[in-house]
């Protein structure tokens, strides 16, 4: 019997077929990113593979499996959330550990952009970039500017994203000193390649944050874009940031919103590829879009959202599901969806509003940081 049974295993693995490494690979390459990380654990080399940033990277730019895009939520607990499924789906909802931030990081937490992957968390005393796909992340020090000043006022612009001629991330951020008379704007980016601080110098920044919480900017088409408002013209402005060139320059906002618009309660997002505007009022979101990039007379107002059966009365768009849903927050520790029509799908509370709650969406990737070891 056991030579029967020798026997037939050597058998079985003469039929399993020997599958080569570049095979293999093409395989792999299309396999989503939650189960890549699984089979880390299968056999070393599939581990080394997996690891490769070079397969990385072959994985993110041939998006043969389409990505999935989760939202996290860093509240009392932080939990990753496929937007794809339904929001009342518990399955869809994975704990998540931010066990590399110190205690005190917890009470002070900014979401400061994400990015192909990343997300940059400004955690008092510390900022940090962080892949939750993988849990990779990297301490950034604080700017030589505001590490000396009042974390609760200094910074109020702040950004994140990709240059692609060097392949480098970029962390902005525009800050002013609250103690002085006079309001000197300071504006800087960190570079994860060269891994220091730099500061666009030679004139004085004449914007200001354009709401009373710090806006996170919107990154599309190499720049990072912000509502602002110019103090020395009086006007709201759409202020970006090219990251290839390191420089400043202004999108032309709707007609007469320079002046009408209220920016506590609208904002920039990402719609279908293009820079989009939403703005609250009463009773609906009115969602905006620059159908031609830079050209005012694009401005188009795409869809009507009413938000009179959400608890709060709040609806800020965040993102897109692959079926074209819209998904968003109500302004506290709830999700809205909406279909591609502007009808109410979902709304649900993940916690209650004791709570003070910052969110992200990012793409699951295997990217590395640049520099990190």
């Amino acid at each position: 019997m056991k030579r029967n049974s020798r026997r037939g295993q050597r058998n079985m693995k003469e039929k399993i077929p020997h599958l080569s490494q570049e095979l293999i690979t093409e395989i792999l390459l299309r396999v989503p990113v939650k189960s890549l990380v699984r089979f880390k654990c299968v056999c070393k080399s599939w581990f080394s593979l997996i690891s490769d940033p070079h397969f990385a990277t072959s994985h993110f730019q041939l998006g043969a499996a389409p990505p999935t895009h989760r939202i996290v939520f860093i509240a009392p607990e932080t939990h990753s959330i496929d937007l794809d499924a339904s929001l009342n789906d518990d399955s869809a909802s994975a704990a998540i550990n931010l066990n590399f931030l110190l205690p005190q990081s917890v009470i002070y937490n900014n979401v400061g952009g994400s990015c192909r992957g990343f997300i940059l968390l400004d955690c008092y005393p510390n900022s940090y970039i962080w892949n939750p796909s993988t849990g990779v992340h990297k301490q950034i020090p604080r700017s030589p500017i505001t590490a000396n000043m009042d974390i609760n006022f200094a910074t109020y612009l702040y950004g994140f994203g990709y240059d692609s001629s060097q392949d480098d991330y970029l962390a902005v951020l525009a800050s002013y000193d609250p103690t002085l008379v006079d309001c000197v704007i300071h504006l800087e980016f960190f570079s994860l390649r060269a891994n220091k601080w730099d500061e666009i110098k030679g004139f004085n920044l004449p914007y200001m944050n354009a709401s009373d919480d710090p806006r996170v900017g919107s990154f599309l088409n190499g720049a990072i874009h912000w509502v602002a408002f110019r103090h020395d013209i009086s006007l709201n402005v759409i202020l970006a940031f090219d990251l290839m060139e390191r420089s400043l320059f202004e999108v032309p906002l709707l007609e007469n919103f320079d002046h009408e618009l209220d920016p506590t309660y609208c904002d920039l997002w990402v719609f279908g590829g293009f820079l989009s505007l939403w703005v609250m009022g009463n009773t609906t979101v009115d969602i905006w879009v620059m159908e031609e990039n830079r050209v005012k007379s694009s401005w188009t107002k795409t869809l009507v959202l009413s938000i009179h059966n959400i608890p709060t009365q709040y609806f800020s768009p965040i993102c897109l599901t692959k079926n074209g849903d819209i998904v968003g927050t109500d302004g506290n520790t709830g999700l809205v969806k909406y279909d591609n029509k502007g009808q109410l799908l979902e709304h649900r509370s993940f916690w209650d509003d004791r709570h003070r709650s910052e969110v992200a969406m990012y793409t699951e990737t295997l990217l590395s940081i640049p520099g990190h070891v």
